[in-house]
């Protein structure tokens, strides 16, 4: 990905962390506006739901995990009941989400070890979500900013494309990328933020046709291919 370039072949001049902050606060007024009541998609009850939700989200797309879990949380109600499941059977009531074998080995170990350290409840840093089997900083960031009101910032796919086409973050990891946008997005909005840049990127943002000129943050954005104007120079 190719950063904007100046008139005249110069590399334009580099943005200052004021200046990004500033932008970046633009940046989620305008979105906003364009996307009022943005919320994680997901549907749970509880931070155990949510745990399993998103674990179940990887490589699949949240409709789908919603679908899974309307009889899945009817039958698996305590991290012990996921801790002393059937892996087969597990296997065959997640089988939709794919990687469902992976998928199943972590929902298992995930309960197992809520069990024996936490007395069956998620806990709510992200040292010790972390420390749980299939449980990486993202999943961490979902359950802590929608579960327990924590401010946190999620890098999934979307996350990753919006940020760095806005050039608010610049990384090829995505826990680069999160620090990046901790330190240009104030704390009390990192959560509202993620659900922003993910609806933006599903509905607007997309990979490979993104909807540049009906884009509500066209004028905000610095990214050198957006679609429907003339490229830069």
């Amino acid at each position: 990905m190719s950063r904007p370039r100046a008139s005249g072949g110069k590399k334009a001049a580099a943005e200052s962390l004021v200046d990004k902050k500033a932008r970046a606060r633009t940046i989620l007024k305008q979105l906003d506006r364009a996307y009022p009541g943005a919320t994680i998609a997901l549907h749970f009850g509880n931070p155990l739901e949510l745990l399993v939700a998103t674990i179940l989200s990887a490589q699949c797309t949240d409709e789908r995990v919603n679908a899974v879990t309307v009889s899945l949380f009817q039958r698996y109600r305590s991290a012990n009941d996921y801790a002393e499941a059937a892996p087969a059977t597990l296997e065959g009531e997640i089988h939709a989400t794919g990687f469902f074998k992976a998928k199943t080995r972590s929902l298992i170990g995930m309960g197992q070890a809520l069990v024996a350290r936490h007395g069956g409840e998620v806990p709510k840093t992200v040292e010790e979500l972390t420390a749980l089997p299939g449980v990486g900083r993202k999943t961490a960031s979902v359950v802590l900013g929608n579960a327990f009101g924590i401010p946190a910032i999620a890098v999934d796919t979307h996350v990753f494309r919006v940020s760095q086409r806005l050039e608010l973050a610049r990384a090829d990891d995505p826990d680069q990328v999160q620090d990046q946008l901790a330190e240009v997005i104030a704390r009390p909005q990192w959560t509202h933020a993620t659900h922003l840049f993910i609806i933006h990127g599903r509905r607007t943002c997309q990979a490979r046709t993104p909807a540049c000129p009906e884009c509500a943050v066209e004028a905000s954005c610095p990214w050198p291919e957006k679609t429907g104007s003339a490229p830069r120079k």
